[in-house]
């Protein structure tokens, strides 16, 4: 089994491509070692003490390293957790795991009704335009809410902390939504 391997925009991050299906539908963010409780996986991975975050994608998983941590030291150490657990197919979420599901302290915005085109407008483009090209960088950008114009949104796995994730947001993804959607004023992440 092969593993590649990907730089992200995030330094801190790298994706890490098994060559095979990780999840099936959705994705899911780790950011605490709380969190990835519910996946062996992404458990083993923090067991490192090197590791900030884990995100599973559709064919990727990508692992954040904490600050002053070199790649050349962990990377070895994540590929090596990485293909014992592909190889030997293990489950990916323990019994009664959360699945892909968000996190119960998740921020959250209640859509008003009349705006329900608008709604689905933004969603379309963000699940359209804008997740495919954020996967390709080992990340995810997931719709919150929309209130007065505001587009609220989640960033994670390599988009979380990235550097350029405030430029993404403004010059990119309010650009795209402002041009398609006049009622889009602003973009901001929860």
């Amino acid at each position: 089994m092969l593993i590649e391997t990907e730089a992200t925009p995030n330094p801190a991050t790298l994706k890490f491509l098994p060559g095979r299906t990780v999840m099936d539908a959705g994705t899911r963010d780790f950011a605490t070692p709380e969190e990835a409780e519910a996946s062996p996986l992404a458990d083993t991975l923090f067991g490192l003490g090197d590791v900030t975050g884990v995100f599973f994608g559709r064919d990727f998983v990508s692992v954040t390293a904490a600050p002053g941590v070199d790649w050349r030291d962990l990377k070895p150490d994540v590929l090596a957790i990485l293909m014992d657990h592909f190889t030997a197919q293990m489950p990916l979420f323990r019994t009664g795991g959360a699945g892909f599901s968000v996190p119960a302290e998740e921020e959250t915005f209640a859509d008003n009704p009349e705006d329900a085109d608008i709604v689905a407008q933004i969603k379309e483009l963000i699940d359209t335009r804008v997740r495919p090209a954020v996967a390709n960088d080992g990340g995810d950008i997931v719709y919150r809410g929309f209130d007065k114009g505001k587009v609220f949104l989640r960033m994670q796995g390599a988009c979380a902390g990235c550097p350029s994730s405030s430029a993404t947001l403004k010059n990119g993804i309010e650009q795209l939504l402002r041009h398609y959607v006049p009622e889009v004023t602003e973009v901001r992440a929860v």
